[in-house]
């Protein structure tokens, strides 16, 4: 191919560097991949004889060639292959060294392909990018296996932190302790097989569910405001963990991830939320020496929503009422505000239904809504860190149109991208190469 373009050029003078580039870049993958089969031609063992997992003695028996698409292109391995007489199971002592066991693919491609695969808006989208980028031909199907391997992966030794921080044998973290250290948490739903919604009511009477909820969770430190006193979210401070799961093991993840971060260290503990109650549920269970906080905005949403029903043809009134009730909430006078919404009249039960649901919702809420006393401290007062998570974590790759996932596969991908995401991906490699 070079041959051919040089030709070319010494007849008419011109040069496609693109055409250049490809074709030196694929010339150095063919010499990459011979050399890497070189490196992987092993001679047969000296020691012919293997301990084996069931107590039993692997014997050698042959030398066996094993086809490996590696970053460079497809290799060729040869290793030795060890029989146990005891269980009958053949072992490759090599595979398992180098991390390639029961995989035609090499450590350095499921890197990239857990990579692509938890981006984009599709497994097909992530073979795409394999070929033109890396020159690497995968199918659709070996990505999605791929990645959701490797988010299972990471997700089984998240688990084991989970467990070790419930025993309180995980390592305190080091480092300067954070001045304030903030836990935000939230749901949101992603679409689901019909199968993992049976038994499951959906928001409209008499149908059944087509999500199941992600519960996300992320922490993150400030150190200082800005000139105005407003405070400010430390750069690359913001970790993420969510599962679909129960709030009482999504709680147990949420403090793993806390306390892995220096909560028990850091000099003040804020938790943000909206006004779920198992959002303060799981505050009093893990994080009892925190600061409360209702996200400001999902406590002006109640009033938005309460204000369309009261006046749901003028729009002008319907706007000051809004304002006069919002400025009480800014100002955190909650029980004037409680007190305005009881004395209003209402024409149907419905709706005075609605304004007592509310007002008991600001009354619950009143100490989490101290507005002005949290900013003379310098705190966030919304949860825009976990809103924004909920959209560029899970929705950005979960909830595109036309997809649906199985409980296994979406929890595989989560766990992927809030790895990647909470800049830990090298960290979960390093491990494994251990």
């Amino acid at each position: 191919m070079l041959g051919v373009i040089f030709a070319e050029r010494r007849k008419t003078g011109r040069l496609d560097l693109e055409a250049v580039e490809m074709a030196v870049r694929a010339g150095l993958h063919r010499a990459g991949a011979a050399c890497l089969t070189e490196l992987l031609q092993q001679e047969p063992p000296v020691e012919r004889d293997l301990s084996c997992p069931c107590g039993g003695t692997a014997q050698y028996r042959a030398m066996r060639s094993k086809s490996l698409l590696t970053v460079v292109g497809p290799a060729q391995m040869l290793r030795p292959y060890y029989l146990c007489a005891r269980c009958h199971q053949g072992q490759f002592p090599t595979d398992r060294c180098l991390d390639v066991e029961g995989t035609e693919f090499s450590a350095g491609v499921r890197r990239m392909m857990a990579w692509v695969g938890s981006e984009g808006s599709s497994f097909d989208q992530g073979r795409q990018q394999m070929q033109w980028l890396a020159g690497l031909e995968v199918t659709t199907k070996a990505v999605e296996r791929v990645a959701e391997a490797i988010g299972a992966d990471i997700g089984s030794r998240e688990q084991d932190q989970i467990e070790q921080a419930m025993q309180l044998e995980l390592p305190m973290a080091v480092g300067q302790a954070a001045p304030v250290m903030y836990v935000e948490m939230d749901g949101t739903g992603v679409p689901v097989v019909a199968e993992e919604t049976q038994g499951r009511v959906g928001k409209r009477e008499g149908q059944r569910a087509h999500t199941r909820e992600v519960k996300l969770g992320c922490v993150f430190t400030q150190t200082s405001v800005d000139d105005e006193g407003q405070p400010v979210r430390d750069p690359d401070s913001t970790t993420y963990t969510g599962a679909i799961e129960t709030a009482a093991e999504f709680s147990r993840r949420l403090y793993s991830e806390a306390w892995q971060r220096g909560w028990g260290r850091a000099k003040k503990k804020v938790v943000i939320g909206d006004g779920a109650e198992w959002i303060w549920n799981l505050r009093q269970e893990q994080f009892p020496d925190a600061i409360e906080i209702v996200d400001l905005f999902h406590a002006r949403q109640h009033l938005w929503e309460l204000g369309a029903r009261l006046y749901p043809s003028d729009e002008a009134a319907k706007r000051r009422w809004i304002m006069k009730y919002q400025h009480l909430l800014d100002e955190g006078q909650i029980e004037k505000l409680v007190a305005g919404l009881r004395t209003l009249d209402s024409a149907t039960t419905e709706l005075k239904r609605q304004i007592e649901t509310e007002a008991n919702y600001f009354l619950r809420n009143a100490d989490r809504m101290r507005y002005p006393q949290f900013r003379r401290q310098g705190l966030f007062i919304g949860s825009g860190v976990i809103e924004a998570g909920c959209k560029t974590v899970i929705a950005a790759r979960l909830k595109r149109s036309g997809m649906f996932w199985t409980l296994r596969g979406a929890n595989a991908i989560i766990a992927l991208r809030c790895c990647r995401i909470s800049g830990k991906f090298e960290d979960y490699w390093e491990a494994r190469r251990g």
